[in-house]
């Protein structure tokens, strides 16, 4: 019975002394809305390109963007798309002191 109770007190307190292992931030992907530091230089001007007609009521235009792959940048051109969610508005991404973060929507 002690060697129970020493072990259950010794889970109880490695438990409460335990510090978190999780990291509380942005995704790396397209829709993450998050940062990736990236090593070369800015992304060079965006395309000036035709936009299409809308396809119709409630898509939203997304302009063109570059975006980093295989460490260089990528353009991705501009499309019309429906928002994920009512009211949300697209975010473009941007790259700001050696950061690049990703566009994403928002309310």
């Amino acid at each position: 019975m002690k060697t129970k109770l020493v072990v259950l007190v010794l889970l109880v307190a490695s438990c409460a002394l335990a510090q978190p292992r999780f990291f509380v931030g942005g995704g790396y992907g397209p829709h993450g809305g998050g940062y990736v530091a990236f090593s070369t230089p800015p992304p060079p001007p965006a395309y000036v390109a035709y936009r299409p007609p809308c396809p119709g009521p409630g898509y939203s235009w997304v302009g063109g963007y570059y975006y980093p792959y295989s460490g260089r940048y990528t353009w991705r051109a501009g499309y019309w798309a429906r928002p994920p969610y009512p009211r949300a508005y697209w975010v473009a991404p941007r790259y700001h002191h050696g950061r690049y973060y990703y566009g994403h929507w928002r309310r």
